[in-house]
């Protein structure tokens, strides 16, 4: 269970460098936003989901909350 929460972590690191040059443009916009604009905002928020997944997926947090 452990490697794949890893592999989960190396999702937003794709998006936001490998795939980058790839979204490295103006036009379409998206919401207002320039669309390499959009795409880092849509990462950071991606990023978000993915740790929390990561976090529900850790055994060390099953135990008790404080």
């Amino acid at each position: 269970m452990r490697k794949y929460a890893q592999l989960l972590l190396i999702i937003p690191f794709i998006g936001m460098c490998v795939l980058l040059p790839v979204a490295d443009r103006i036009e379409p916009y998206i919401l207002g936003l320039p669309f390499l604009l959009f795409w880092i905002v849509l990462w950071m928020i991606l990023s978000s989901v993915v740790l929390l997944i990561v976090y529900k997926l850790d055994p060390a947090n099953k135990g008790s909350e404080v």
